[in-house]
């Protein structure tokens, strides 16, 4: 096995050279201490629990709480992408996308979507027996569900304000 020799700072040409490329790919810090990075934290938290409680019972026999799995996977899916592009500060890098109107747009359509949700999964709670797995876990989620509104109701404030700044400007 040969060794690299460095003489008189320069290599050996045994040794090829190796072009590596560095990302800089940054995160934001303080991103998840203001209301923003908060409210999209507990969105995913909230929303992630909604879809485990459901998804680890026989949901399958609802075509309601069906409608709840997919809303909420969708929310939870849409919101870890925000979350990461307002964290490696993405939208700081890509001016040409209007950020607040589309944080705008998919808050306020998460929180009304979410809402309908919300009452599906209480209302679907009465088809499980009380006391029993499904129920538990249904009620638990109806009630993460909500929580999950509000926080969405939230962001959706947030951001009108955000877009109402940026349209004044």
């Amino acid at each position: 096995m040969e060794r690299a020799a460095v003489v008189s700072g320069r290599r050996s040409p045994s040794v090829p050279e190796c072009n590596i490329s560095t990302s800089t790919l940054a995160f934001d810090q303080h991103f998840t201490t203001t209301a923003k990075g908060i409210l999209l934290l507990a969105e995913i938290v909230l929303g992630m629990l909604v879809w485990i409680l459901v998804g680890g019972t026989d949901y399958f026999h609802l075509s309601a709480l069906c409608w709840v799995m997919f809303v909420a996977i969708l929310c939870w899916v849409l919101t870890v992408f925000l979350f990461l592009i307002y964290l490696t500060g993405t939208h700081n890098r890509i001016p040409q996308v209007p950020w607040t109107t589309l944080s705008l747009c998919l808050n306020c359509s998460a929180a009304a979507v979410y809402l309908v949700t919300s009452v599906v999964d209480a209302l679907s709670v009465n088809q499980a027996i009380r006391g029993r797995h499904n129920y538990n876990c249904w009620a638990a989620s109806a009630f993460f569900a909500f929580l999950t509104t509000l926080c969405y109701a939230g962001s959706s404030y947030l951001s009108y304000w955000a877009w109402k700044t940026t349209q004044e400007q």
